[in-house]
């Protein structure tokens, strides 16, 4: 069996910061992932502090690096302050308060930027470092603590598809031809997909004789120590990557949180009591005596809700009611039980409620106690 020796990583989030040689007051951020960072987020998925990566970042430079720049994003400024109410330490070692003790800096961070990552070289180191991506330790962040990912960081095919990247002989034609072969997602169906992307790929030469392009950029960002920060310089290539195109990210929006009403509120205790009186009482699903009221809409929740926001149920068609829109995500608007269309659900989930508390009846009454 081959072992692969490329793994891809995609940094995409709603902000990223990637260390620039800047300074003290104003953080300026690199226009791609540096090295650094990318092997720092490594480190971070191992587990391993400031002062154990050191010990291994000497291996993990052997892996030669490749960037795919899907999405550049926007540059955003963030305007920052340190040491309020705390005081700032001075060189004397006492403590500056008050204006005087408030440093104000500026940071900028890429706004809405989308990267793909390649790094390349020794197959066991690969796959140390493709184990930890899958099961992180730390909480992975790109750049800076502050810049959650919005997606997996770990790049992996889908098992249900004949993806060709995963082919060994077509990472094993370089970095251009490994970011060439991971094919480009749109953000939404219809999204008009590029011919080329920009790259940039770490130049390596074959020997020590071997000259880099004059055109080479040099970014020093290859990480030597973590505490305090030491870094070597590399050599970086423009280039172009041709793609071809992947189904759209599927990015899931989260359901909204569940509504909830001021059931302490005195005017609505007032209109929960009219609308079970408005119901003699009864269940208006199943006519059982109601002993609660569920909101079909919560527009109104807190003490203005008409009686027409309310219905009257007993608990068992409550908690049917309820697990159905949980189950649906539902948001303001909720089920109305006296609509016809949601009566077979209900009826569905009142037996599904009814046999589970049944066995669990049973479990309890016939389960042989614990003797100590």
């Amino acid at each position: 069996m081959t072992v692969p020796n490329t793994l891809f990583l995609r940094l995409d989030g709603p902000l990223q910061s990637w260390g620039d040689p800047s300074k003290f007051v104003i953080r300026r951020t690199m226009e791609a992932p540096t090295k650094s960072g990318v092997l720092g987020l490594v480190c971070c998925a191992m587990g391993l502090s400031r002062a154990e990566a050191r010990a291994r970042l000497a291996e993990l430079n052997t892996l030669a690096m490749g960037v795919r720049i899907d999405r550049p994003g926007t540059r955003w400024w963030d305007y920052h302050t340190v040491g309020a109410g705390i005081g700032l330490t001075t060189a004397a070692g006492g403590l500056k308060h008050g204006a005087q003790g408030t440093l104000i800096t500026r940071r900028e961070y890429l706004a809405d930027a989308s990267f793909l990552v390649a790094l390349q070289g020794d197959g066991k180191i690969i796959q140390q470092v493709a184990e930890a991506l899958r099961s992180p330790k730390w909480a992975l962040y790109l750049g800076r603590k502050s810049c959650p990912p919005s997606l997996p960081v770990f790049v992996q095919p889908r098992k249900d598809r004949d993806e060709s990247w995963t082919n060994p002989t077509v990472i094993d034609g370089g970095l251009k031809a490994a970011l060439s072969a991971v094919p480009w997602s749109p953000r939404y169906a219809g999204e008009a997909p590029p011919k080329n992307l920009p790259g940039l790929i770490e130049w390596r030469g074959r020997d020590e004789r071997d000259i880099a392009p004059s055109e080479a950029d040099v970014w020093y960002d290859e990480p030597v120590c973590f505490d305090p920060p030491v870094h070597h310089p590399r050599l970086v290539m423009r280039d172009t990557v041709g793609v071809s195109v992947g189904e759209p990210i599927q990015r899931r929006t989260p359901a909204p949180p569940r509504p909830r009403a001021d059931y302490a509120n005195a005017e609505y205790k007032k209109r929960r009591a009219a609308r079970l009186d408005a119901d003699h009482g009864l269940c208006v699903f199943c006519k059982s005596p109601a002993t609660t009221v569920q909101h079909i809409t919560y527009r109104r929740a807190g003490g203005n809700e008409s009686q027409e926001d309310l219905r009257a149920l007993c608990r068992l068609c409550h908690d049917a009611v309820t697990m159905i829109e949980y189950g649906l995500g539902m948001g303001l608007d909720r089920i109305d039980p006296e609509d016809g269309q949601w009566r077979d659900r209900i009826i569905s989930k009142r037996e599904e409620i009814i046999s589970f508390r049944s066995l669990e009846t049973r479990r309890r009454r016939f389960e042989p106690e614990e003797v100590e």
